[in-house]
């Protein structure tokens, strides 16, 4: 078995972009995407305009995995073209770069680290910490865990985590989040304007959005809130081993992998982000130490599994339901 240096050194050779292909998966993603929300907005046969819009939807979680790898430095570095386009990618998925990369770098440098990881993920309580505290904190966390939340993320996680929470806590330092408001409203009005009907309104731009942005909140949930995960205190914590154990594969088929940009494979992720997206299937084959990750699937049962989890146990050293506490 490697240390965990060597183990970080061994995906180095991964952390290699082929440039060609960054940008075929950015335009063809972004072309695809379009496509699909004109469909959808289109006046013609309105099942098939459902399709295209629940197609556009999944469409935009991958178009947000692209603009997720650039946020690392990890595709397209040192081009302007591509800094415009991601940033006008991020501003139009109500993610502000200046909140995502902030809170997201948080996330790296501090996963499953001590149990309460309000920054870049989902507040996580310890038992005796949810019995302690106050009746409107507790209120606020079973909110902020609560299924509903992530089903509608577009506007719990996204416009109002990602948006408007960080504009009013600091509005100066995260100004985009106003930019981002503005240009999400702006395609809802030139769909409105062009097409001239509320149906093209929610189908269009709505529904895709609210498909994208809910599944993409359950990813950030379930990536890291599984049965299995393991958390340490501040003391034990290193980089490689919160990686391997406290991150998840999402075992999916071709197809959901491509929408969902290879997320997936969260575990491979966090060892190195600077691992394209595209390649990180490739590392994982290739490294013996990343093919026993903890394991989850799109499938009800395995939703639910994680969805039940609310609290952290430190006696039980896991995460347990409401009626397990």
């Amino acid at each position: 078995m490697r240390s965990e240096r060597e183990l970080v050194l061994a995906t180095r050779p991964f952390a290699s972009e082929q440039r060609w292909r960054s940008w075929w998966c950015l335009w063809s993603t972004l072309g695809l995407f379009v496509a699909l929300l004109l469909l959808a907005a289109g006046d013609w046969n309105w099942p098939l305009r459902l399709a295209c819009s629940t197609i556009a939807g999944l469409t935009l979680v991958r178009l947000f995995t692209i603009f997720h790898d650039h946020q690392h430095g990890t595709i397209l570095r040192g081009s302007a073209l591509a800094k415009f386009v991601m940033s006008a990618i991020g501003l139009l998925c109500l993610t502000p770069p200046s909140v995502w990369k902030r809170s997201h770098n948080h996330h790296h440098k501090h996963n499953s680290r001590d149990f309460n990881p309000n920054i870049g993920s989902f507040p996580l309580m310890t038992v005796e910490g949810y019995a302690n505290a106050s009746f409107a904190e507790r209120v606020g966390y079973r909110i902020s865990r609560h299924p509903l939340t992530l089903v509608f993320g577009y506007l719990t996680i996204f416009a109002g985590r990602m948006c408007l929470f960080p504009l009013f806590s600091n509005p100066r330092r995260h100004f985009d989040s106003v930019l981002a408001i503005i240009c999400h409203c702006m395609v809802a009005g030139l769909i409105v304007y062009y097409f001239r009907d509320w149906d093209s309104l929610l189908l269009g731009w709505i529904l895709p959005c609210m498909i994208g942005m809910g599944f993409g909140s359950y990813l950030f949930f379930a990536q890291h809130n599984f049965p299995g995960v393991r958390l340490t205190t501040h003391d034990e914590w290193s980089y490689v081993n919160s990686a391997l154990h406290s991150s998840s594969y999402l075992c999916t088929g071709p197809v959901m992998s491509w929408f969902t940009g290879n997320i997936g494979y969260h575990h491979v992720h966090h060892l190195n982000a600077k691992i394209p997206f595209y390649r990180l299937p490739e590392a994982m084959a290739a490294i013996e130490e990343l093919q026993s990750p903890p394991t989850i699937s799109l499938s009800l049962r395995d939703i639910a599994a994680c969805l039940r989890l609310k609290l952290w146990d430190p006696d039980a050293d896991r995460l347990v339901s409401w009626s397990q506490r």
